[in-house]
């Protein structure tokens, strides 16, 4: 597991390599991966939105953004925490994926948490990038 904690609201990451969705012979790994955030902040907050960086073995970088998460807005009272899970796939058995959520108050002040830096490798693989 990977966690952060920015200005009092922890964001655990578990990621999971799919064996049963992936195809190595074809170039596709599929991982998903399961977030908690938790707000041990005074304040009440809403996660407005999300920017990742999935990064694969190449270099190869995709950024993905968008508001909330998998179709959620979720609002933390102080603590509160919200889970959830979702997925990426890679052309490459190994990569990372790093980001930010976007925060917003109750009393409308917005600013960005970060998401820890996790790696993403296919188990059981020799000569592991991550």
């Amino acid at each position: 597991m990977y966690s952060e904690t920015t200005r009092g609201i922890k964001v655990t990451v578990e990621p999971v390599y799919l064996d049963e969705q992936s195809s190595p012979n074809d170039g596709h790994f599929v991982w998903a991966y399961h977030v908690r955030i938790e707000n041990g902040s005074a304040a009440t907050v809403q996660l407005r939105a999300r920017h990742w960086r999935i990064t694969d073995a190449q270099g190869r970088r995709k950024d993905v953004k968008g508001p909330g998460v998998v179709g959620e807005q979720p609002v933390l009272k102080p603590g509160e925490a919200f889970e959830y899970s979702s997925g990426t796939p890679l052309p490459t058995p190994s990569g990372f994926m790093v980001g930010t959520y976007q925060m917003e108050t109750d009393s409308g002040e917005t600013f960005e948490i970060a998401i820890p830096a996790f790696s993403l490798d296919q188990p059981d693989r020799p000569g592991r990038l991550n």
